[in-house]
């Protein structure tokens, strides 16, 4: 697509990238391989496609990664041992557990099991209180922090910029929020968080310098809701029907976007946008996470 007011998120990984070999080169100097282990549990079809990409990524780059695959009917203990084995390897210096995880076992319980310093998704409750208070030794989950260099490197203003985020969830919405409004670099925006029981969304998102969608609704944010010359970013990733692909469907954002994009003074497109910065988020924050556990 090229439209002169696209961030491309896969360019912008690319560069981000290339800064993390650099520094991966100067760890493996000093005889340190950055290391990353995924626990999938189950067969989700879109989990198998996730962790794939990201260790596609790590090999690029250098980092060792590791996948453990367990089965659907796995206990909570069972998972809670395993990752107490990767929080005891000293070879491991970040743990990714994909979601979704199957019913018997409570996600909140499994994200506070990682050690802090190996929670490279950010989900911790101290990683997640750190992002609160403004701490920047945590880690910030990788989604949100990748629209914030995406904004940083697009050259987007947000100091003083009304921002709209559609979605209060734990993983997108809430910690996005808690970066926009920070006083310090990069922030300083008057954030609004839209849910399912705002009122008028339509008017809350006219009124948006940047608008940021992470609601799960397929196409939901038309051209009538936004103000002209508005940044827009897409971070939905939804499947709906489509007679003419192969596989009978296809995947599309949360922003209808050839009716956006015109309108819009910069957009991210989906896929290409935000999709690649997490990704490259993640492979900064266990970059990090090797330096400062080899100080």
């Amino acid at each position: 697509m090229a439209f002169a007011n696209l961030i491309d998120g896969r360019a912008i990984a690319a560069q981000i990238q290339g800064e993390l070999s650099q520094r991966i080169a100067a760890l493996k100097a000093r005889g340190v391989q950055p290391g990353l282990a995924f626990v999938r549990v189950g067969e989700d079809a879109a989990s198998k496609v996730y962790v794939g990409r990201k260790e596609k990524t790590s090999g690029e780059l250098g980092i060792h990664s590791e996948t453990h695959v367990l089965p659907e009917a796995t206990s909570e203990t069972d998972l809670l041992e395993l990752i107490a084995k990767l929080n005891a390897d000293s070879r491991v210096h970040g743990i990714l557990v994909q979601a979704p995880l199957p019913k018997q076992i409570r996600q909140e319980i499994i994200y506070a099991s990682v050690r802090p310093e190996k929670d490279v998704d950010g989900f911790h409750p101290m990683n997640v209180g750190k992002l609160m208070l403004g701490d920047d030794t945590g880690f910030k989950p990788c989604t949100p922090a990748g629209v914030m260099e995406l904004l940083v490197r697009s050259g987007v203003k947000t100091d003083g910029a009304e921002v709209v985020i559609l979605g209060r969830g734990n993983i997108v919405g809430k910690p996005m929020a808690a970066m926009l409004c920070q006083k310090g670099r990069a922030a300083n925006a008057t954030v609004t968080i839209c849910h399912s029981a705002t009122r008028d969304i339509k008017a809350h998102c006219r009124r948006a310098d940047i608008l940021i969608a992470a609601m799960g609704v397929a196409e939901f944010v038309k051209a009538d809701m936004v103000k002209p010359g508005a940044v827009v970013m897409d971070v939905g990733v939804n499947r709906v029907a489509d007679a003419a692909s192969k596989s009978g469907s296809r995947l599309v954002g949360d922003v209808a976007f050839a009716e956006v994009q015109p309108i819009a003074g910069k957009i991210t497109p989906n896929p290409g946008g935000v999709g690649p910065m997490t990704i490259a988020m993640l492979m900064q924050n266990t970059v990090r996470a090797a330096e400062v556990a080899t100080k």
